[in-house]
């Protein structure tokens, strides 16, 4: 196939603007995210004898779990910080600061604690820092798939400032 084949322009019928609806980006952006925290975790498996999932399965159920719990845990941090970042003063920088670093610390014992709940004897995540290390991982899996996006798209548009930042 030629690269002068696989361009938008010389694809038929394909339209030079679309509207797509905030569920619809909502859906795409969750959808992309689910897909890459299934490759992460299964990576991750493969490539850390600590971390132990039974079947591919409940690998796909807990990236389900750890995606929820991530914008929960990342929309709370940000509402706790926004909150401390109105206040005027040193005391509230430090203490939103401490705030922040405070409930991503917890916030890793909250998802081994809660994986641990719903799959029991079937996922183990390995220790802390396993964790820690995963969950860096999906960030940077999903980060990377929104600079795909910009990358594709033009820069500026509503589409990349509400795609996968819910």
């Amino acid at each position: 196939m030629s690269e002068r084949s696989i361009r938008p322009e010389n694809v038929v019928g394909m339209p030079e603007r679309l509207t797509i609806s905030k569920w619809q980006l909502l859906y795409v952006g969750w959808a992309l995210t689910l897909l890459a925290y299934i490759v992460v975790l299964n990576l991750w498996v493969e490539f850390n004898s600590k971390v132990v999932i039974d079947s591919f399965v409940i690998s796909i159920a807990t990236s389900v779990v750890l995606l929820v719990l991530l914008v929960i845990i990342l929309g709370f941090e940000h509402r706790v910080k926004h909150w401390f970042a109105q206040r005027e003063g040193t005391a509230y920088r430090v203490l939103g600061t401490a705030s922040t670093l405070l409930i991503l610390f917890l916030s890793k014992f909250v998802i081994l604690e809660v994986v641990d709940l719903i799959f029991g004897e079937h996922v183990e995540l390995g220790s802390f820092v396993d964790v820690l290390l995963l969950v860096l991982l999906l960030i940077v899996a999903q980060r990377a798939i929104v600079f795909g996006w910009d990358a594709l798209g033009e820069r500026g548009s509503i589409a990349n400032e509400e795609i996968l930042s819910e």
